[in-house]
């Protein structure tokens, strides 16, 4: 037995290390081998089916994105509708107030201009040198000047034309009459005079206009 045992180690210490690694190494390679195997055609469609799933899934998550993002857009757009014609609003609101407050007397004043026509028509008429119609003048005189300067206190501008060039935005020509010393279209008498209430013509003034003779 002893002489047995003493071959065997004999035999072991003659085999180099690097023999032992390699045998050890091509048995280890062998049992991986043994465990990895080729998988089989149904698990093959399983894991395309899988694969084909999953970028469906992406495709319809991108499609929905897409469809959120384009009504994220419309929305802010109309938002900014919204905005736009809420100010549109407030602004013709405010227009409005301010237009009502500035032409609020309008129709008080058309029917107050025939009061200043008729002192002015009593002021032409009287004769001014009589000493006996003097405090009746001054009367008439002072009325009217009290009149006109409170209308001038409410923004009301008189349209006296005499000898300015014919304005058909702002003057009605009553007649025409040929007259060589001044040029043609120049207004040469005012019948009526006109009144503009912040700017805007309440009464055009009534006028005589020269024409080429």
């Amino acid at each position: 037995m002893a002489r047995e045992r003493s071959e065997e180690d004999q035999i072991t210490e003659g085999v180099q290390p690097e023999a032992l690694a390699d045998e050890h190494l091509t048995g280890a390679d062998e049992a991986v081998s043994a465990e990895i195997e080729d998988p089989s055609a149904a698990e093959r469609e399983q894991a395309e089916e899988a694969l084909h799933e999953e970028a469906e899934s992406a495709d319809a998550l991108h499609d929905e994105i897409i469809k959120l993002q384009e009504q994220l857009t419309v929305q802010k757009d109309l938002a900014l509708r919204a905005q736009a014609e809420e100010q549109n609003a407030r602004r013709r609101a405010q227009q409005d107030v301010e237009r009502a407050r500035k032409f609020a007397v309008e129709k008080l004043l058309q029917d107050l201009l025939p009061v200043v026509d008729n002192l002015e028509r009593a002021l032409a008429t009287i004769d001014t040198k009589d000493e006996a119609n003097k405090a009746l003048v001054e009367g008439i005189e002072l009325t009217h000047k009290s009149f006109v300067d409170t209308l001038t206190k409410n923004s009301v501008e008189v349209v006296d034309p005499a000898g300015e060039p014919f304005d058909p935005e702002l003057h009605q020509a009553m007649t025409q009459v040929p007259n060589g010393e001044v040029e043609p279209n120049t207004v040469m008498d005012v019948f009526q005079k006109g009144y503009r209430l912040n700017g805007r013509l309440v009464r055009p003034a009534m006028v005589v206009v020269s024409k080429a003779p």
